[in-house]
């Protein structure tokens, strides 16, 4: 399915419409530019701990996700311990798989050391604009560039992030525009 219109007249990626959820952030978030370090370090292990699972998983924790993972403040998640990852396992607001949060906990200690922070990291990688596809099969599973993402990620300490995930960031942080042509959403 491409495009669905809703109860409100609106047409929308085929998954789009599927649950209230998914409605409020495909209209919000979805492909909207993100910017910010915490932001888009907390978009980034939400993506990782997603890998396997439904995104409307993740979409229904995320809440308690936030409050487990100290806002996801890149600083504050650096610092956590031992006994902060057996809190998180314990956490069954979250999906308690201990190398996602040992990955998550790496991953904030990783970007602590960025030196140009790990927003600019990201973007750096981020396409020129392109036209929107035309229907879902269109839309990639990954890019060149997030495939150049993954690797440059994993080099500089990362973990739980392949091309698909780095693809899945660069699609929910608006680096690439994936909304199918017919969509309601403006382009960015």
């Amino acid at each position: 399915m491409n495009v669905v219109v809703g109860a409100d007249g609106l047409a929308r990626c085929g998954w789009g419409a599927s649950t209230p959820e998914y409605t409020v952030y495909h209209d919000t978030e979805w492909g909207r530019p993100l910017h910010g370090d915490d932001a888009l370090y907390e978009r980034l292990c939400l993506e990782a701990f997603q890998s396997g699972l439904s995104w409307l998983t993740i979409l229904r924790k995320r809440e308690s996700f936030r409050a487990a993972f100290a806002g996801f403040v890149i600083e504050k998640v650096a610092v956590f311990d031992g006994a902060d990852e057996e809190r998180l396992l314990a956490d069954a607001g979250i999906v308690r798989n201990r190398a996602k949060i040992v990955a998550a906990i790496g991953n904030a200690r990783a970007a602590a050391e960025l030196p140009g922070g790990l927003s600019a990291l990201l973007w750096s990688f981020a396409p020129e604009a392109r036209p929107r596809p035309v229907t879902m099969a269109d839309v990639p599973a990954i890019s060149p560039e997030s495939i150049a993402m993954a690797k440059e990620l994993k080099r500089r300490g990362f973990r739980f992030v392949g091309p698909t995930t780095a693809y899945a960031l660069m699609q929910a942080t608006g680096m690439v525009d994936d909304h199918v042509a017919a969509c309601h959403v403006p382009p960015r």
